[in-house]
């Protein structure tokens, strides 16, 4: 008998490592075929992109030695466009108020 017992803690000790070595197998195929846990859902917008693009270039320049401005152009409201929003939101807020009174 206590041959048979270690014959069995063998085979249990040889199924334990084979299950080991599958796992590891079935994680290298999930991360070839691309079905592990990968990040979905989060995109770049163009201008994004453009900006990436931008600073690649920027830093290719810099290496080869050459000049490239990036100009980042930024845009502002006029005070009178400024004035028209306030005074619309004043109004939301006028008529939200209104509302919750009534």
């Amino acid at each position: 008998m206590p041959n048979l017992t270690s014959v069995i803690d063998q085979l249990q000790q040889e199924r334990t490592r084979l299950a080991s070595q599958l796992e590891n197998l079935n994680n290298a195929l999930s991360a070839l075929n691309g079905t592990g846990n990968n990040r979905t859902g989060r995109t770049v917008s163009a201008a994004g992109r453009a900006r990436i693009a931008a600073a690649q270039q920027a830093r290719w320049a810099k290496v080869k030695g050459k000049v490239v401005s990036i100009v980042a152009r930024k845009r502002t409201m006029s005070p009178a466009n400024r004035k028209k929003v306030a005074a619309a939101q004043r109004a939301r807020w006028a008529k939200w108020r209104k509302q919750q009174k009534g």
